[in-house]
């Protein structure tokens, strides 16, 4: 490199050509106009200051991370960050010092790269005629209704931090990571802890966000089944290259790497190399996602039988994950344990498993925790929370979470599964190679729960009777 966002590869502009690009632009405006959401993220800062009275927080947004050479992956802001101030630009860092009545927020940002310098030419990272125009401070202040100030002054407001009294989200980024010297770990890890339990409950706009992320990711697996032959094998990846196609289109990217696993490739559970190919009277697990616009994002599985109908064992193993995704979704109410609902949707799949004649042991036997047999062929538990992170809230006291309960306003994913490796000499051969989940997204309500994602079907005979009418109708443009 030479100078910053540069390559060795660059020309020698000559100072005449320089001088020229100096002269003759006309300034433009971005839309300020102040978001709607604003106030939510207010809302929040608020709880997190009353989590810590009295002390300095500094939550970053994280860096641009190369991918090779001079090749960024393209950024996506740090689920906390975004949480709190609605920025989606990399390197920003919100400040929260304390005050008397509270905390006063500062968002360090980088601004526009200025006309008045040469940097918005020649600067590939941050140039706006390499990137784009960028927010003044002014703007984004307008935009977030948070206070801003430059990039460049934050080391020095870092610098003016208090030592032990002041709490760091780390991790994201290495420059705060080292400006802010560590003190007891455990401080910000509690840090960690309180954005996550806070994170648990969705307001009504989030609610809106991950309708919005579901609907599309429904309409992508719409898609899938409009181009998916029944008589003839494609790749794996033709199913995850069209659904990334409505993902980009309706919403930012997929929420994480989508799964497209065809026959015994359904049985490995984060099967995202997606190289295999399509068989016609095999199953194709689906777990895909969209991650809409404000970066919320699905969670949800399909399996579907490639030739349009399953198969008598095909459709026994489907029906025994879809009785216990429905156990465990007719549990689920304020107030009911997670582990529960996890329990509830295990035996159902013990049971099942019994009947198909895997379980070696008697259902209460293979239940037993001392134990837990059934799982060689379930792997996972029944879910987890989902937000802007498709496992959301990761950071949580175990006792807010898996070892909590469910609380209205909280959003999970319900999804068993049973997996059936083609080593496995303990399972009849005609079970191996089959692999089987159903996953859905439901918001936990005052009296019970509703399935956000009940715009795709979940009955052996409904996802026959889908999978047909999707592919009578046909390809569609986004």
């Amino acid at each position: 490199m030479n100078d910053a966002g540069q390559q060795s590869h660059d020309p020698d502009f000559p100072e005449r050509f320089i001088e020229f690009m100096r002269t003759g632009w006309r300034d433009s405006a971005l839309d300020a106009t102040p978001r709607t959401e604003a106030p939510n993220h207010a809302k929040r800062r608020a709880d997190l200051s009353a989590a810590f009275p009295g002390e300095t927080l500094v939550i970053p947004t994280g860096v641009d991370k190369v991918r090779s050479n001079d090749t960024h992956h393209p950024f996506r802001p740090g689920s906390d960050h975004v949480w709190l101030t609605g920025e989606h630009d990399p390197d920003a860092v919100l400040l929260m010092r304390p005050t008397e009545g509270g905390h006063e927020a500062t968002l360090y940002l980088r601004p526009r790269s200025p006309r008045d310098t040469d940097e918005f030419f020649r600067d590939r990272n941050y140039g706006e005629l390499w990137i784009g125009r960028r927010h003044t401070l002014t703007e984004k202040a307008a935009e977030l209704q948070v206070g801003t100030a430059h990039l460049d002054d934050l080391a020095a407001a870092l610098d003016d931090c208090a030592p032990g009294r002041t709490r760091v989200l780390r991790g994201y980024d290495p420059f705060v990571d080292a400006q802010v010297r560590p003190g007891a770990p455990e401080r910000d890890d509690e840090l960690a802890q309180a954005l996550s339990e806070l994170r648990l409950v969705k307001d009504a706009w989030e609610l809106e966000q991950l309708q919005d992320a579901i609907d599309a990711t429904v309409r992508g697996f719409e898609d899938v089944a409009r181009v998916l032959p029944a008589d003839r094998p494609v790749s794996e990846r033709l199913a995850e290259g069209v659904f990334g196609l409505r993902a980009r289109h309706d919403g930012n990217a997929v929420g994480y790497g989508s799964i497209v696993g065809n026959g015994a490739h359904a049985a490995i559970l984060h099967w995202t190399r997606n190289d295999g190919r399509t068989v016609p009277g095999e199953l194709l697990l689906m777990d895909m996602g969209v991650e809409n616009r404000n970066l919320y994002t699905a969670d949800v599985t399909r399996t579907v039988p490639v030739s349009g109908t399953f198969t008598p064992l095909q459709r026994q193993v489907y029906d025994i994950v879809h009785r216990s995704q429905q156990a465990g979704m007719d549990l689920i109410r304020p107030g009911v344990a997670f582990d529960d609902i996890h329990q509830t949707c295990m035996r159902v799949l013990a049971e099942g498993l019994k009947d198909l004649g895997v379980l070696p042991v008697s259902v209460d036997e293979a239940m037993d925790k001392s134990a837990i047999l059934y799982r060689r062929w379930s792997l996972h538990g029944f879910g987890h929370m989902l937000g802007l992170d498709v496992h959301d809230c990761a950071s949580a006291r175990k006792e807010r979470y898996r070892e909590g309960t469910v609380e209205a306003g909280h959003v999970l994913t319900v999804e068993p599964g049973l997996y059936f490796q083609p080593e496995d000499e303990l399972v009849p051969a005609e079970l191996r190679g089959i692999g089987v989940r159903i996953e859905d997204d439901v918001v936990v309500t005052p009296t019970g729960a509703r399935n956000l994602s009940d715009g795709l079907p979940r009955t052996a005979d409904d996802v026959e009777t889908w999978l047909a009418a999707q592919r009578e109708a046909g390809p569609r443009l986004p």
